[in-house]
């Protein structure tokens, strides 16, 4: 169901899909992460052979947009829209809403993504890296992005205008679940030497701050969540990981 909910892949679910088994699937949004990092660190490495480091980042990020459908892309430029565009919560909500990009989104999206193939870019200096830099960024964006489920009230424009589905319930096994997942990612990448002791310090320091800054953000702006919240969130946190690993690495 995890799978399911953050990619494309065609996988066939035997079991009644309800908002139960959604918010238990919750606890896996990490581990999905961590295949979706390991899958475009994989696509990197054969597009890296046969091209450029410029032509392998910018087709890795493609395959990154095709594998999960731009699902978090989508609510980073949705929150850019509502809140740059709305005055009351009931305007952002309804702008957020709307399928249309609008030019707060449209800005925050080129400039997203012009920042992740400039980061990897330069990771690309040395081959190995961007492969390491995407697995971390997808694996510990999406504990963080998850973690704030819970911490705000979710907020929706009416009953009816949920268009995607959004988990609402973080139980505190899946709290463990993503902490677990995340902290042995990124135990694994000191341990191999990728990641001094203080950069895995910082990384963390930062991710941490990253949530604190959102719940507020959020709060402020909406009095709460939606699903939009949730990929901006993991959006924001991907690329933050891209650049303390620049720091540390170059």
């Amino acid at each position: 169901m995890a799978m399911v909910f953050l990619t494309r892949l065609p996988i066939k679910i035997n079991a009644t899909v309800n908002d139960e088994l959604l918010n238990d699937a919750s606890r896996h949004f990490a581990l999905v992460g961590l295949f979706i990092g390991l899958g475009l660190a994989l696509i990197y490495i054969v597009s890296h052979s046969l091209f450029p480091v410029s032509v392998a980042v910018i087709l890795t990020l493609a395959a990154g947009v095709l594998l999960t459908g731009a699902f978090h892309e989508d609510g980073f430029a949705d929150i850019w829209d509502g809140f740059g565009g709305g005055w009351s919560v009931e305007q952002k909500l309804s702008i957020m809403k709307d399928s249309r990009l609008g030019t707060y989104g449209a800005l925050a999206l080129c400039l997203l993504m012009l920042l992740k193939f400039q980061l990897l870019v330069l990771l690309g200096s040395v081959w190995y890296l961007p492969c390491v830099a995407l697995i971390l960024a997808h694996t510990l964006s999406r504990a963080m992005a998850t973690s704030l489920i819970g911490l705000l009230p979710y907020v929706q424009l009416d009953n009816q205008s949920k268009v995607k589905p959004v988990v609402r319930g973080l139980s505190q096994s899946a709290k463990e679940s993503l902490f677990v997942c995340a902290l042995s990612v990124l135990l694994l990448t000191w341990v191999l030497g990728f990641l001094s002791f203080w950069y895995a310090i910082v990384m963390v320091i930062c991710l941490w701050l990253i949530r604190k800054l959102c719940v507020v953000w959020f709060n402020k702006q909406l009095g709460g969540y939606t699903g939009d919240c949730l990929g901006a969130a993991q959006q924001i946190a991907e690329v933050s990981v891209y650049l303390v690993c620049l720091k540390a690495w170059l």
